[in-house]
């Protein structure tokens, strides 16, 4: 199954499938190689946030990257203290500052903040109709919430990015997610490191001659879900991106599907102190 690199959005904007994420990873020094090896190996998707607190160096490792801005697909996100009509203006420009860019490929709201995320997506329209955010999205949430802020909203999120790993597929929310034709994108792909020893995913990285690790991102792109490993390790960020070289077989996929447990590493969001 030879996989295409990138998807379109509903929008028609073009994501790259496979990106770094760079939560917990250091502002300063680590963010800013962590970035660049990224853009070296051939990553075109940079995942950030405002509560990660490294968008400065994120910034600085793009434009030192030597690769062109418009080649580059980046994401920030809203953080839950600044939700709400006005907040959600000024925080915008202040990720934009802090990365030093004009625009913002993919702007989302972080978590789904009870009471104020209607109004936050009212603001966040206003930016994607400005051409400041090419496109616009919501992270965290269920069904439920989707469809609550659909009774107001006119435009449709493009994007949900969810916590997605093989112990967590979170395959009803997906299904909603396609029929909206909304994208799914998996943040703690790896599951934070605690299945790499799965003897399953072991077993089938062996045949390939791959890690787990390979073989869990693989099983996302084919899975349909963009996905945003994180690492700051050189040869680590470069082999997360050593994945089209090979494919899982609808036998493998079934055995990863399996897996699931429905377990969560991160919040869930409706039980989640913001």
């Amino acid at each position: 199954m030879s996989l295409e690199k990138t998807k379109e959005l509903a929008n028609g904007s073009i994501i790259p499938r496979l990106g770094l994420g760079v939560w917990q990873v250091k502002d300063g020094a680590e963010a800013v190689d962590s970035v660049k090896w990224a853009l070296e190996a051939g990553y075109r998707l940079i995942d950030t946030a405002a509560a990660y607190k490294n968008e400065v160096s994120v910034g600085e490792g793009i434009r030192t990257s030597g690769v062109p801005r418009n080649e580059i697909f980046v994401t920030t996100k809203l953080w839950n203290a600044d939700q709400g009509y006005e907040s959600t203006l000024k925080a915008f420009d202040e990720s934009l500052k802090k990365l030093e860019l004009d625009y913002i490929d993919l702007y989302l709201i972080h978590w789904p903040v009870e009471g104020k995320y209607k109004d936050s997506w009212r603001a966040m329209e206003e930016i994607y109709q400005s051409g400041r955010a090419k496109a616009i999205g919501v992270s965290n949430f269920h069904e439920h919430h989707i469809e609550d802020l659909l009774k107001d909203a006119t435009v449709v999120p493009m994007v949900d990015q969810i916590e997605i790993h093989p112990t967590l597929t979170q395959e009803p929310l997906r299904k909603f997610l396609a029929d909206h034709n909304i994208a799914a994108e998996a943040w703690s792909p790896l599951g934070q490191g605690k299945i790499l020893e799965d003897p399953t995913l072991v077993e089938i990285g062996k045949k390939y001659d791959k890690t787990a690790a390979q073989v869990i991102i693989r099983w996302h792109l084919q899975s349909d879900i963009i996905v945003i490993p994180k690492s700051v390790h050189q040869d680590r960020i470069k082999q997360n991106f050593d994945v089209y070289d090979f494919s899982l077989t609808k036998d493998d996929m079934q055995r990863i599907d399996q897996l699931n447990t429905n377990e969560r590493l991160g919040p869930d969001p409706d039980n989640f102190d913001f």
